[in-house]
C-alpha cells in the first residue's frame, strides 16, 4: 500500500516585481531555523517517505526569503525539490531504515482474534457380524492411516458403540486468510515482515472439545488424540458423543449388521510468529537566509474566493469567480502620504481588464473581483485527463502624494503583480484554509493495482489532526461505482477503466472547519480471472480422478462465465488417448470424473473465461499409479486326525490371511483342494475341487479319507476407491492365488487315530 500525505495549498502563485524603479535593503541578511517533528522508529514501508509542510516564523515575509539558501540539515535524505509556496517551506523527506523484530505476534482467520477452526474426524465401521468394528486412525510413526480392528465390549448384536478407545486424526494446518497482528486490531502486520521459520500454531484447549486428550502441529498437520464413544463432562458425569452415520459413504454394498460412523473433535487455534519490520525515523532542521525589511515594500496577496474549493467540481455549468487582492504597505507608516490605491485584474492573456480604486488614506487595502466567468462551453472543450485549469493576472499599486526617499533614490509609487489559478476537476479537491491553528494531515491508502470490477479498501482512517478532531472525510473516486465515506470502504472500477491510472483524493476537515488534502494512484487492469486445476481422488489405474475447476475470480463484479470453461486431458507417457475416460463433455463444467485405464503421467489443463471476454489457462501434471495385485497367503494345518464321533471326518480349520498391499479390499475368495489319491506325493494329476465359493476368509474342511490334501485360495480385489463403474470390468480386478506360497505350508495330512488298547480283562 502507498501513503501520501500533505496539507493544502492555495492555487496561487505570487510574482512580486517593482513596476516604477527598484531600489536595494540597507539590512543585513540573518539566518532562520525551523525545526522538524521527531518522528522515530514508525513501523512499515508506508513510512518511508514524508511530507512536511513548515509555517514560517513570525515575522518573515516569504518575500524577504532567499530561496536558493533553503536546506535541510539532519539524517534523512531530501527527495525532490525544497519549496517555498504560500507561506509555507515544502519538503519530502526520506526516512532513516532500520529493522526491528516484534517477538510473537498472533495470526488470525481474516480478522483480529478470528481464530481457525478444524473438525477432525476418524471412520468406524461395524463389520456385518455385529460384533466387530473397524477403526480407521492415523499413525504418527508412519505419518500414514491405518486401521485396526477391535471385539465389541458390549454383549448386543448389532453391537450398540465401538470399544472406549483413544484415537488419532490428522487433517492439515488451515492457513487462509492468514492475517497477522501486533497486539490490537488496527496493529496489523504485513505478512512479507514475517520470519516464516518462526510460525507455530497455537491450540486454544479452552474453546476446543473437551475430550480432545492431546494436540500437537507437525508436518502441516493438526495432530489430535480424542476419546470415542464416551467422554467426561465439566460436571464429572459420563456422555456419549453424537456421530454421524457414514453409510452412504461406504465403497462398497453393506450387509448384515454392517454400519459406518464418523467421530469428529472440534480444534480451535491460532498462529504465532516472529516478525522483522521495518522502521524510518525523521528530525533536522531547515534553514535560510531572509533580509529584514527596512524601506518601504508592497507586499501583495491574491485569494480566491469562489469558487470553494478551489479546484471545484464541475456541475456541468458556468463557474463564477471572485477574487479578492489585498496590498499591504511594509515598513513605512505615513499613512497621510496615499494618494490612491489602485487593483488591475484579468484574465491572462486577455485585454479585458477591470480596474477598482481605494482613495482612503490607508497602508492596507482589500478589494474583490466579483464578475469573472468561466463559460461551461470553456471548459468542456478545455478539459484534458479531468482537468481545466483558468489563470488570472492581478495587480496592486500604491501612488504616493510626494515622493518616498529610500536609499536608491525616490519612489513615487510600488506595485505587485500576481497569478492567480482557479482550477475545475471532475474530482473533489480541498477547500482552503485560513490561518490560525493547525490543519489537518490527510493519509490516503490504497492498492497500487487492482482489477476492474474487484472490490478494494480505501483507507484515510491514517489521518490525524494535530491540535483537534477529524470530523469529515471526503472521497474522490472518480468513475468508481461505490461511494466511500467516513473513514474508510470498499469501492471497484467499471470495465472502461482497465487500462488507465485513476486518481483517488481525499480532503479531511477538522473541528475548526480547516482542510488537508492528498491524492494516490490506482493503476486499472484487465479483470483477467487466474485460472488454477486441481486433481482429486485417487490416483490409481480404474479409479475415478475429479479435475477440479479451482479458478479464483479476482473481479467480484466480472466473474466467470461456468459456460466457457474448457478442460483437456492429455497422455505423456505410459498411456495413450484411448485410456482417458470420461462420460459427456469437457467443456461447460467445473468438475469432471475421469477413468485412467493404464498408469503413466497424464498433463490436464484448463481455460477460464470471465464474462466480459478475459481468459486464462492453466496446466497441471500427475502420475497414475499401477493397481498392485493381492499378495494371497493361507494358515493350513500341517496334520489332522479323523474323528470317529464325527463320522470318521477330520476337522481342518483353514484361514486367510491376504492382504492388499495398496489399501483396497478383498472382494472373492475361492478355496480349492486337491487329494493326493495314489499317494505318490505328487498333486499335478490331480484335480482341483471347490471347497468355498462364498467370500469366506475361515473355512472349516472335513475330509474323510487318511492322506495328503493341497490347499489353493484364489482371491480377488474389489476397489476401495471409487471408480466408473461403466469404464470397468471385472478383469480389471486385480487377482492371485497362492501357487507361490510353499508346497509344506499348504499340504495337511489326515491321520487314523491310533486304536486304544484295554489290557484290564
Amino acid at each position: 500500500m502507498k501513503k501520501l500525505r500533505s496539507f493544502l495549498l492555495i492555487a496561487v502563485v505570487l510574482l512580486g516585481s517593482l513596476a516604477e524603479q527598484s531600489f536595494t535593503f540597507a539590512a543585513s541578511t540573518q539566518t532562520a531555523t525551523i525545526s522538524i517533528p521527531v518522528n522515530a522508529n514508525l513501523m512499515g514501508d508506508n513510512n518511508a517517505y514524508k511530507n512536511y509542510s513548515l509555517d514560517l516564523p513570525s515575522g518573515i515575509a516569504p518575500s524577504s526569503i532567499d530561496t536558493s539558501s533553503i536546506k535541510y540539515s539532519g539524517s534523512n535524505t531530501v527527495s525532490g525539490a525544497i519549496s517555498l509556496q504560500n507561506g509555507t517551506i515544502n519538503l519530502k523527506l526520506q526516512g532513516v531504515a532500520s529493522t526491528k523484530r516484534l517477538s510473537n505476534v498472533t495470526g488470525y482467520n481474516s480478522s483480529y482474534l478470528r481464530n481457525y477452526r478444524s473438525n477432525p474426524s476418524n471412520s468406524i465401521w461395524r463389520y456385518s457380524d455385529g460384533v466387530r468394528w473397524q477403526v480407521n486412525e492415523y499413525d504418527e510413526n508412519t505419518d500414514s492411516l491405518i486401521y485396526k480392528n477391535y471385539p465389541a465390549e458390549d454383549n448386543n448384536v448389532p453391537s450398540l458403540r465401538p470399544p472406549r478407545i483413544v484415537v488419532s486424526a490428522a487433517p492439515p494446518q488451515n492457513s487462509s486468510y492468514l492475517k497477522w497482528y501486533n497486539g490490537s486490531a488496527e496493529d496489523v502486520i504485513e505478512s512479507k515482515y514475517i520470519v516464516a521459520s518462526t510460525i507455530q500454531a497455537k491450540w486454544v484447549p479452552e474453546e476446543s472439545s473437551s475430550y480432545a486428550k492431546e494436540v500437537k502441529f507437525k508436518n502441516g498437520k493438526i495432530i489430535v488424540n480424542y476419546a470415542i464413544p464416551f467422554y467426561v463432562l465439566p460436571s464429572g458425569a459420563i456422555g456419549e458423543q453424537d456421530f454421524e452415520n457414514q453409510d452412504a459413504d461406504a465403497t462398497h454394498p453393506l450387509t448384515g449388521w454392517a454400519t459406518g460412523r464418523k467421530y469428529q473433535v472440534t480444534i480451535i487455534y491460532y498462529y504465532t510468529a516472529d516478525a522483522l519490520v521495518p522502521t524510518y525515523s525523521y528530525s533536522g532542521t531547515v534553514t535560510f537566509k531572509y533580509t529584514p525589511i527596512t524601506e518601504p515594500t508592497l507586499d501583495g496577496k491574491v485569494t480566491v474566493v469562489n469558487p470553494s474549493p478551489n479546484p471545484t467540481q464541475f456541475k456541468s455549468a458556468d463557474v463564477p469567480v471572485t477574487l479578492r487582492v489585498n496590498g499591504n504597505l511594509l515598513a513605512y507608516t505615513d499613512a497621510a502620504n496615499i494618494e490612491e490605491w489602485v487593483f488591475y485584474a484579468k484574465e491572462t492573456g486577455s485585454t479585458d481588464v477591470k480596474i477598482m480604486k481605494d482613495y482612503n488614506k490607508v497602508l492596507s487595502s482589500t478589494q474583490s473581483f466579483t464578475t469573472f466567468n468561466i463559460p461551461k462551453d470553456r471548459i468542456t472543450n478545455g478539459m484534458v485527463n479531468g482537468e481545466f485549469d483558468q489563470e488570472y493576472t492581478l495587480t496592486v499599486t500604491v501612488r504616493f502624494s510626494k515622493p518616498v526617499p529610500t536609499s536608491s533614490g525616490t519612489i513615487s509609487s510600488l506595485t505587485q503583480t500576481m497569478q492567480a489559478t482557479v482550477g475545475v476537476t471532475d474530482k473533489p479537491v480541498p477547500p482552503p484554509s485560513s490561518g490560525g491553528n493547525k490543519r489537518p494531515v490527510a493519509i490516503l491508502s490504497v492498492p497500487d493495482s487492482v482489477m476492474a470490477g474487484e472490490e478494494f479498501l480505501v483507507y484515510g482512517a491514517d489521518s490525524y489532526d494535530p491540535d483537534g478532531t477529524i470530523v469529515d472525510y471526503n472521497y474522490g473516486i472518480g468513475s468508481a461505482v461505490e461511494k466511500v465515506t467516513g473513514k474508510y470502504g470498499y469501492t471497484w472500477y467499471p470495465l472502461a477503466e482497465a487500462g488507465y491510472k485513476t486518481t483517488i483524493s481525499l480532503v479531511v476537515t477538522d473541528n475548526d472547519d480547516l482542510s488537508g488534502s492528498t491524492t494516490a494512484k490506482v493503476e486499472v487492469q484487465a479483470p483477467k480471472p487466474r485460472a488454477a486445476i486441481t486433481v482429486l481422488g485417487t490416483k490409481k489405474e480404474n479409479r475415478k480422478v475429479t479435475l477440479h475447476n479451482a479458478s479464483t475470480d479476482l473481479s467480484k463484479h466480472y466473474p466467470m462465465d461456468p459456460s466457457k470453461t474448457r478442460f483437456t486431458i492429455q497422455a505423456i507417457s505410459g498411456g495413450a488417448a484411448s485410456d482417458i475416460k470420461y462420460s459427456g463433455s469437457l467443456n461447460g463444467v467445473s468438475d469432471k470424473d475421469v477413468v485412467f485405464k493404464k498408469p503413466g503421467t497424464y498433463k490436464a489443463t484448463i481455460y477460464v473465461e470471465n464474462i466480459v471476454g478475459y481468459s486464462s489457462t492453466a496446466e497441471i501434471t500427475f502420475d497414475i499409479v499401477p493397481d498392485e495385485p493381492p499378495v494371497p497367503y493361507i494358515s493350513v494345518p500341517s496334520q489332522a486326525y479323523r474323528d470317529p464321533d464325527n463320522g470318521n471326518r477330520a476337522a481342518v480349520v483353514l484361514d486367510d490371511l491376504s492382504f492388499s498391499p495398496d489399501y483396497d479390499y478383498i472382494g472373492h475368495r475361492l478355496w480349492q483342494y486337491r487329494y493326493d489319491s495314489d499317494n505318490d506325493g505328487d498333486f499335478s494329476d490331480e484335480s482341483w475341487v471347490i471347497l468355498s465359493d462364498a467370500n469366506e476368509s475361515r473355512v472349516n474342511f472335513n475330509p474323510d479319507k487318511v492322506g495328503r490334501y493341497e490347499i489353493r485360495l484364489t482371491v480377488t480385489e474389489e476397489f476401495d476407491q471409487p471408480t466408473i463403474d461403466e469404464f470397468v470390468s471385472a478383469a480389471d480386478r486385480k487377482s492371485a492365488n497362492t501357487d507361490t506360497q510353499s508346497a509344506v505350508e499348504k499340504i495337511v495330512t489326515v491321520y487314523n487315530r491310533a486304536p486304544i488298547v484295554d489290557w484290564s480283562w
